[in-house]
Formats: structure tokens, sequence, C-alpha cells
């Protein structure tokens, strides 16, 4: 049986592909410290605390978690101690001490967090203009590699005539295309 052909418009991930990324290399690892900072926790619920923090726009999977936890458990910055079938996390001196060191890092991984969280809700568009928004990157992506000068030009033109349209709101763009 065929899979359905990927439909190039659908803003969701093709099967095996991969969502949008939301940390930077090393800031999981920090948010991990800083949660477990403030509290002892299992997987599960490190999970759902960065949930909670992109206000259930993004939710971390087990598959970087559990691994982001081991890599903390072996450099010392972290425990692990078995609870049934759980292991409880706790974070250690060598982990408070690291997160003091990195305190304007953390600090930026908290900024990107808003402005990821930010992101991942379309900035609060409708659904339609995320949409839209969605296919433009998508046509300018399959675009990539066949830019002379005069499309440079074209697509130049077209994308500052629209966003001035857009800033201007509906009443001058209203009147700009009746001119025409």
């Amino acid at each position: 049986m065929r899979e359905p052909a990927h439909d190039p418009f659908d803003r969701r991930p093709a099967r095996g592909e991969r969502g949008p990324r939301v940390f930077a290399p090393g800031d999981l690892r920090l948010l991990l410290l800083a949660l477990l900072a403030d509290q002892p926790g299992h997987g599960y619920d490190l999970i759902r605390q960065i949930e909670k923090l992109f206000d259930a726009s993004y939710t971390p999977s087990p598959g970087v978690i559990y691994p982001t936890l081991n890599f903390l458990e072996e450099a010392e910055l972290i425990s692990g101690q078995t609870q049934g079938s759980k292991r409880l996390y706790v974070i250690t001196d060598a982990g408070r001490n690291a997160l003091v060191e990195q305190a304007v890092a953390l600090e930026g991984v908290r900024m990107r967090i808003e402005v990821s969280k930010r992101a991942l809700r379309g900035h609060d568009r409708p659904p339609e203009i995320h949409e839209a928004v969605s296919n433009l990157r998508h046509a300018l992506h399959m675009h990539h590699g066949r830019w002379t000068p005069d499309e440079i030009e074209r697509v130049r033109d077209l994308l500052n005539h629209t966003a001035k349209a857009i800033a201007s709101g509906p009443t001058d763009f209203a009147r700009e295309t009746s001119d025409e």
C-alpha cells in the first residue's frame, strides 16, 4: 500500500521529519538543570513542566528529554534514584554551581523560550494567515537555486509591496487595489 504524497503546503512535518527546532544547543540542558534546582522530578514531570512553559504549544519528546538527563547524570550535574519503574532526578552541588556560572546563558534560554512560544503560536495570527505565511516560505524554499537578477527584483518587489499593504492597513490597501 502506497503512502499518500505529502502536501507541500501542509505545515505539519511529514512522517519521519522533525518539527521546528525549539532549543539551541545546550538550552535544554540548562533548562532541565534550572527546573531540577527548583524541585526534584521524574522525566515525565519535566516534560510536563516544559510543556507548561510553552503554554502547551510545544511538548518535548521522551527521546529528547531522557538522553539529556542521562548526559547531565554522567556529567554529575544531576543524580537519579530509581523509584519503582521511574527515576527521580535531583540536582547536585556541581549542577547548582554550573547554573550560577551560566546564569546569563539561562536568562538567554528563557528569552528564547518566549520567542519560540510566540513563533509556535504563529504570533497569534489567525490560522488562515499562518497557513499563507507557511505557503510563502515554502514557495521561496522551492525557488532555491533559480534566482536570476530579474527574478530577485520581481520577488523583492512583490514581497515589499505586500508588506507595505499589510502594514498600512485595510483602507490603504483597498484604495491601492482600486487604483490599479
